[in-house]
């Protein structure tokens, strides 16, 4: 005779917060970015991406992270849109402007030695570092024979960066941070202002090859002199960090400059040894082996 057997007790699963709920959404989200677009988010910087979905569910009045993925897996123009929003594009003239004169006094001489060069600015976000560094090139009388390559992974910022429209009323600004960073001449020189916006002169654009390329999953298109990367790796987690490192390793010349932003640095990367720093503030490095 078999003994009584107590019924297995069934325990409700522990609820879970709306925040874990909302974590999890996010990860299937960007799984399902990934297989239907071929836009890998999935090694951002968790904390500050997850702020910029839900700046999107509030623009496009969507309750869940849920639903917006159910968008967009069919709508081509919302997914153009949350490209917009999640790439950051903001950016400024002479950003920086020790930068840019540390990079005139330490940088330029070494790329003067050099009878061409080839450039990359990668994250050109709306342009205004990409002309920034065309008029610097010219007054140091290295733009003619220099390639620029300009690259992101936002084509609407891309067309704007092609564009080179900005609005008259940051030209002031502008001015000052050109001033500060040592320009050589009058900063109006180099644009036209019109109706509310100013266009920048068109030959600084005369040696620029704009491009779409994915950091995240794009390999590399060519040998380069100088790379410029800025305020680009502080939105990649750990693992991209030394997937982008590896990329821009493969992709600068011995003896070629790099410079990230103030707040990225070479330290406890995979290539470390292979860098002397120039300007450990400023960020430039040179590749040494």
């Amino acid at each position: 005779m078999m003994r009584n057997q107590r019924p297995l007790t069934q325990h409700p699963a522990a609820p879970f917060a709306e925040t874990e709920i909302e974590n999890i959404e996010i990860l299937l989200l960007l799984q399902a970015i990934y297989k239907r677009w071929g836009y890998d988010f999935r090694d951002y910087a968790p904390a500050s991406f997850k702020r910029r979905i839900q700046r999107i569910l509030g623009i496009e009045k969507v309750a869940t992270v849920s639903a917006l993925q159910e968008r967009l897996l069919r709508d081509v123009s919302l997914m153009q849109r949350f490209i917009n929003q999640v790439t950051v594009s903001v950016t400024s003239m002479y950003r920086d402007p020790t930068f840019y004169k540390a990079f005139r006094n330490i940088a330029i001489p070494l790329l003067k030695l050099r009878p061409a060069l080839r450039i990359w600015i990668a994250g050109c976000a709306s342009g205004e570092e990409v002309y920034s560094l065309a008029i610097l090139l010219r007054e140091e009388g290295l733009f003619d024979r220099a390639s620029i390559y300009v690259t992101d992974i936002n084509q609407a910022a891309l067309d704007t960066a092609r564009n080179g429209i900005y609005p008259l009323e940051k030209m002031q600004e502008y001015t000052g941070n050109y001033q500060a960073a040592g320009g050589k001449a009058e900063f109006s020189e180099y644009y036209q202002a019109g109706h509310g916006s100013v266009v920048m002169r068109a030959d600084l654009s005369k040696n620029i090859i704009w491009a779409q390329h994915n950091l995240v999953i794009d390999a590399s298109f060519n040998e380069f002199d100088l790379l410029l990367c800025r305020n680009v790796l502080i939105y990649f987690n750990t693992r991209l960090q030394a997937r982008v490192h590896h990329l821009i390793y493969d992709s600068l010349v011995n003896d070629g400059v790099l410079v990230l932003g103030r707040n990225e640095s070479l330290q406890l990367t995979p290539h470390e040894s292979c860098f002397q720093a120039l300007d450990s503030y400023e960020k430039i490095y040179r590749r040494v082996r």
